[in-house]
């Protein structure tokens, strides 16, 4: 005891630090809670302290081990906030003796109260995951129930862990990284699904537009042609058009020769070469024409 307080208690005067009160006491029997400041107590009246009171905020954290429904030990690990309040400090002072064994007997037991014990061998394993915040409200109301005829007030409850047995964590993790493998493989197959389908989509697109090209060429084909045969017959008095296509394939053919010569990379190729090649080649074409015509 300081200097400073022995003169106080000389002089019958005592102080209450802040976030603190003092119980006062006369002849041992209960008197009044002497708030934050400084008080007058004689002594020889028989007025005395019996203690103080914090109400400052205060943490607990309880370990409570249990079992699930599904059979597998947890350890789930509660913080508990909790303070006395003012006016109810005189049973927060008698009525406990030991505050943080009380509210751990509370969250281990339960008994009747739904706390961690009744509540967790309820749930299966991954619901107790997932109702964590449901569990730490269920011990909260309960706590809060139980406290209050102390004097005490809960604050929050939070459940900061659960931690199941070290054989079934490393099986979750498997299972989760199964899962995320499984989820990664049907991302990569849509993917590639998805690229099969957009280049045959560009496949088909570009065979039309060569289908669409390729008609569009012998239909050019056809009309020069037909005006080279019309031109022909009207500028050259005498000829018929049977003379005109004959002098047209005979082009295409003396064309059709340079083209393969000069190819640096065309092989040797035999063909008959003379005017009665180039007859026969024209009524080979003639007479495929023909045919046509008739089949149809």
């Amino acid at each position: 005891m300081s200097s400073l307080q022995s003169m106080g208690n000389l002089l019958c005067c005592v102080q209450v630090d802040q976030s603190t009160v003092a119980i006062k006491e006369q002849f041992g029997k209960y008197q009044d809670v002497l708030e934050p400041g400084c008080h007058c107590l004689p002594w020889f009246l028989g007025f005395q302290l019996a203690g103080y009171l914090s109400l400052r905020l205060q943490q607990l954290d309880v370990r409570c081990e249990t079992k699930t429904k599904d059979n597998v030990f947890v350890n789930v690990v509660a913080s508990i906030q909790y303070r006395a309040l003012a006016d109810k400090a005189n049973d927060a002072f008698y009525k406990l003796s030991n505050t943080k064994g009380q509210i751990q007997a509370y969250v281990f037991d339960g008994r009747h109260l739904s706390f961690i014990r009744a509540s967790v061998p309820k749930l299966n394993l991954d619901d107790v995951f997932e109702q964590k915040n449901e569990i730490a409200r269920a011990v909260e109301d309960e706590l809060e129930k139980a406290m209050s005829a102390y004097g005490y007030e809960i604050v929050q409850t939070l459940i900061v862990d659960i931690e199941p047995d070290e054989h079934v964590k490393r099986a979750m993790n498997e299972i989760n990284a199964a899962a995320r493998m499984r989820a990664a493989a049907n991302e990569k197959a849509e993917a590639e699904k998805i690229l099969q389908i957009k280049r045959a989509e560009g496949e088909a697109e570009s065979k039309y537009l060569s289908g669409l090209g390729i008609a569009r060429q012998r239909q050019a084909i056809v009309d020069g042609l037909r005006d080279s045969v019309l031109g022909f017959s009207v500028n050259v008095p005498g000829t018929s058009a049977k003379d005109v296509m004959d002098m047209v394939l005979l082009t295409q053919y003396f064309d059709t020769m340079k083209e393969i010569g000069a190819s640096s990379k065309s092989s040797t190729v035999f063909l008959p070469h003379g005017p009665g090649a180039v007859r026969d080649v024209a009524s080979q074409i003639r007479d495929g024409l023909l045919q046509a015509s008739a089949d149809h």
